[in-house]
């Protein structure tokens, strides 16, 4: 049973890896080279859609990862297993606290009810993101790394 949940933790935590990997570095490069109002509506909606979506994929991996270091607590890697839990609650924090405020914005803006400053928001979401990323990929490795 500690198996396959291992495996479920990790198939689910390296999906959710992969999507905000190409959203940092495939899809908001192209939003961002579309012409202003297709870039920003391209935004908004990826803001919609995706804001429904990985608020589950977070707290979920960060369950997951949560049963099984209790589960796995007496085998090897229970270590690698709660530091992993510990950066994803830090990457629900850090997107409760600095994200989702951003993304939230953005969702409901349209080119007439955009901010002045719409771009320099969109671009501190994004740094913000690539530091969330960073702290899921060292989840990731973490957690496969507590599989060997």
């Amino acid at each position: 049973m500690l198996n396959a949940l291992e495996v479920v933790t990790t198939v689910i935590v390296g999906l959710m890896v992969g999507v905000e990997f190409s959203v940092a570095f495939v899809m908001n490069p192209i939003l961002n080279a579309l012409p202003e109002d297709s870039g920003q509506l391209g935004h908004a909606h990826g803001g919609r859609m995706l804001g429904a979506v990985m608020p589950v994929w977070y707290i979920g991996s960060l369950v997951l990862a949560a049963v099984w270091a209790i589960a796995g607590r007496h085998h090897d890697g229970a270590g690698l297993v709660v530091i992993a839990g510990a950066l994803l609650i830090l990457s629900v924090v850090m997107s409760m606290l600095l994200l989702v405020p951003i993304n939230n914005r953005n969702k409901t803006w349209t080119p007439e009810t955009r901010p002045a400053d719409w771009k320099q928001q969109l671009n501190r979401w994004e740094r913000l993101h690539y530091v969330r990323v960073a702290v899921i990929v060292a989840a990731f490795a973490l957690l496969v790394a507590a599989l060997t």
